[in-house]
This record gives C-alpha cells, structure tokens and sequence, in this order.
C-alpha cells in the first residue's frame, strides 16, 4: 500500500517560537483526532523563528532561572520544551523543520531512532547536493561539517506515534552571534557553523527549501505535496492566523544586545 503524501508549507515571516509551538500542538491534535477515520495529513512546516532561545527536557529548572535572565537581556525570546536535547537558539538565516509524521503509516511502524536517522541523512543530501558540503561523523546527534563545527541540530519528541520538533540548519551568518553567547546542546567544545560560511558564498533561507524538501521526500520515501492553506480546513486556519501574527509583530533584533560587564 502506498503512504499518502506530507504536505509541505514554508512561512514567510520569521514567527514567534511559543506560538510555532502552539500551532504544533494543535496540528497534533488535529492528527490525533482525524487518525481514528485515517483522514489525517502528514506536515512539514519549514519556517525561521524570531530571535529566540529554548531550553529542552534535559535542562534543571536551577539553571534555567539564572540563563533566562541573561538571554532575554540580549533582546531573545526563551522557552522551555518537551523536545529532547539542551539550550540552543533559533532565529533568522536558519532553517527550520517541524515535520508532523504518524510514524505508525509504515508496517512495521517506523522508530524513533530510524526517524531521527533519516532526518539527519535528508540534511546531509541537501548539504551535499546543494552546496558540495560533506559531512563528518560524530558521536553526537546532528550534522557537523568537521570535528567542532555543527552546521545543523536535530531534537525530536514522538507522542501516541506523532511526531514534533524536528531539525535547525544554520544557513546564513545571522544566528552565529546568538549562538557565541551560549553553549549550545551542552557541547562546549563544538561551535556553530553555517552555509554561508562554509562555502564562502551569499545564501539566504529562501535558496535551501526546496533542495531540503526533495532529500526529505526521499529519505522517508514519500510524495511532497504543498499544502494549499486555503483549502486545508482546520489546518490552514491555524497556520494563516499564525502568518498574519508574525507579520503584525514587525521587526526583530539582527544581532544580541551587548550587555555591560
């Protein structure tokens, strides 16, 4: 039996982190709901976020205190998730994937580390296919382009075999400065990296969506449909109520404050 499509949508506007997380929950419930008649979509939301930093399950809440005072000073939002994995940052010039899969379409159901597994082989295609950047293996969860240098993140959640967060790519310089203020994914000796940087070439967001939606397809061995919002029920209300939400919050911070010492 052949697996429907994802549907796939791409937000223009840098959006609010805590609303993006909303809407990921309301699409889950969505798919909760609508699995029972198998009339659910699978999603793939590719977007930036506004400066922002987010916290994960690993993180104490003694840590967190301190670390939230000190990052909103910079001008970012901050946020504590469910998702797996520590402190990192998110903002514009980096790309972002939620994928929003029922793992359970495959016989047998697919796990989560299979998951995880191909999202980071989707990344790597794309890198390699797009700009000619080879990967180098680690012990650690992501894409790095060699031993200390991690151009992309992946932390996941997986609930009732619905699935959340996703990946973070860094393609422009933008999100380095952010990243210079903390240590992200607990990793003290690995710095973030980018596209940009790597192949010493202008690229926006914009130039890698649809070279990450292909390597994405493939991997999962599925069709990749856009999503008509307009057409898309309860689902395409939610994500234009979103669209209109980011483009009234206006601009956003290019680079973190500087704080005194």
């Amino acid at each position: 039996m052949s697996l429907p499509p994802v549907f796939y949508h791409y937000f223009q506007t840098p959006l609010p982190y805590t609303r993006t997380l909303a809407l990921q929950e309301r699409l889950h419930q969505i798919q909760l709901s609508a699995r029972r008649t198998s009339s659910h979509h699978d999603v793939l939301l590719l977007l930036q976020h506004r400066p922002v930093y987010t916290a994960g399950r690993r993180q104490n809440a003694e840590e967190l205190v301190a670390e939230r005072t000190r990052l909103t000073q910079l001008g970012a939002d901050f946020a504590t998730t469910s998702r797996g994995g520590q402190l990192t940052y998110h903002g514009p010039g980096q790309l972002v994937g939620y994928p929003l899969l029922d793992l359970g379409r495959t016989s047998p159901a697919m796990g989560t580390r299979d998951y995880i597994c191909r999202m980071q082989r989707a990344i790597q295609a794309c890198l390699a296919g797009e700009h000619g950047l080879r990967n180098v293996p680690s012990e650690h969860t992501g894409v790095f382009l060699d031993a200390t240098t991690k151009v992309a993140s992946i932390g996941v959640q997986v609930r009732h075999r619905l699935t959340m967060h996703g990946f973070a790519m860094n393609v422009t310089k933008e999100p380095l400065a952010w990243f210079d203020r903390v240590v992200a994914c607990g990793l003290g000796e690995v710095k973030a990296g980018c596209i940009e940087l790597a192949t010493g070439k202008a690229v926006r967001v914009d130039d890698m969506v649809e070279g990450i939606i292909a390597a994405f397809g493939t991997m999962y061995g599925r069709h990749m449909e856009r999503l008509r919002v307009e057409s898309a029920g309860e689902i395409g209300e939610a994500i234009v109520a979103l669209e209109e939400e980011a483009l009234a919050a206006g601009d956003w911070p290019k680079s973190p404050a500087t704080l005194p010492h």
